[in-house]
């Protein structure tokens, strides 16, 4: 079967590699649609990210649906044909944090496409990919294969929002309306947010975000001040969902959140610098997100029953035989 394999920043190559047969509790499935993660381009322009390094060939990819095409013994609820999509959390169970309910600290986690253990955990975008039964959702007829796609990125913004609480009747202020982004939009919306405000650099994106449910969206390279504006009385939103990683959007996202308001960091992007006499006096809560675990079937769930619309955000597709045409956006869906 071929498979993307990266090799270090800039060496990205299509290889023959030899498949996986199913075995027992596994099923063996066709991909045929994958989400690019930031991820996966952080491996292929860096070599990886913060710490994380390539050190040996690995297999790219972890957003990923297919068909299945072989079942192995004991598996129940799955048959040949059916359309899955793939969670590519994979916890041991067995470590601390798994009994505590917290898989996604799994201390022996074998996430695909992740070099952060050694050696590496090989990802999804291949033709081929044997998976355990329990990985595996069913997509619902009517639901395109590269919508299923969506569902690992539309469970880590589910996450987030677990990590946020409540938010019915609350005010949201997402900075940053790249994929994660404009699908936290779409998440808060269908939380109960009241009013969700939306910031970004480029005026595409703002766009596709008032599509998907901004109620404003400001274009802070040419308006700075307009998000400012919400900084009168100590701040006027309730939650932010800081989805650029970049350090002007927290601070600024620190300037406008309310008194004991939240900010949940889902964008990476290193060290960065915070007020800290603003987050003590206004009594501020920060909250890491990371991954998602129980989430993953409730995002197939939502897609499956059309609750949300997550087509407008797949703007373009990419055919490993043939030469991509542009797209109009930074989320895009690899067809093998």
């Amino acid at each position: 079967m071929k498979a993307v394999v990266i090799h270090a920043a800039r060496d990205l190559r299509v290889e023959e590699r030899e498949p996986e047969a199913a075995g027992a509790g596994q099923v063996e499935i066709a991909v045929e649609a994958g989400g690019i993660c930031g991820s996966d381009l952080h491996y292929f322009n860096h070599g990886g990210f913060g710490t994380v390094r390539v050190r040996e060939p690995m297999i790219l990819g972890h957003e990923v649906a297919g068909t299945i095409k072989a079942l192995g013994v004991s598996v129940s609820g799955l048959a040949i044909g059916d359309r899955v999509a793939v969670s590519p959390s994979r916890p041991c169970n067995a470590c601390d944090y798994c009994l505590k309910g917290q898989q996604n600290h799994c201390l022996n986690m074998r996430f695909y496409g992740s070099a952060m253990p050694m050696p590496h955990i090989q990802g999804a975008f291949r033709q081929r990919l044997v998976a355990e039964a329990w990985q595996c959702h069913k997509v619902a007829d009517g639901v395109s294969i590269n919508e299923a796609a969506f569902a690992e990125p539309f469970a880590v913004v589910l996450h987030a929002v677990n990590r946020a609480g409540s938010l019915l009747g609350k005010r949201v202020l997402v900075t940053g309306c790249g994929p994660i982004g404009a699908l936290a939009i779409v998440a808060a919306r269908l939380h109960g947010a009241r009013e969700i405000v939306a910031t970004d650099v480029m005026a595409a994106v703002l766009q596709k975000a008032l599509g998907l449910g901004a109620d404003r969206v400001i274009n802070v390279a040419d308006a700075p001040g307009q998000l400012c504006a919400y900084s009168a009385n100590k701040g006027y939103f309730d939650v932010q969902f800081e989805a650029s990683g970049n350090e002007r959007a927290v601070r600024s996202g620190l300037e406008v959140l309310k008194p004991r308001g939240i900010l949940v960091q889902l964008g990476l992007g290193g060290d960065v610098s915070i007020p800290q006499n603003m987050v003590v006096a206004k009594e501020i809560e920060m909250r890491g997100t990371f991954r998602f675990h129980e989430e993953f079937g409730l995002a197939v769930d939502l897609i499956n029953q059309k609750r949300v619309d997550l087509a407008p955000l797949l703007t373009g597709v990419l055919d490993w035989k043939r030469r991509y045409t542009p797209s109009r956006s930074r989320e895009i869906a690899a067809d093998p």
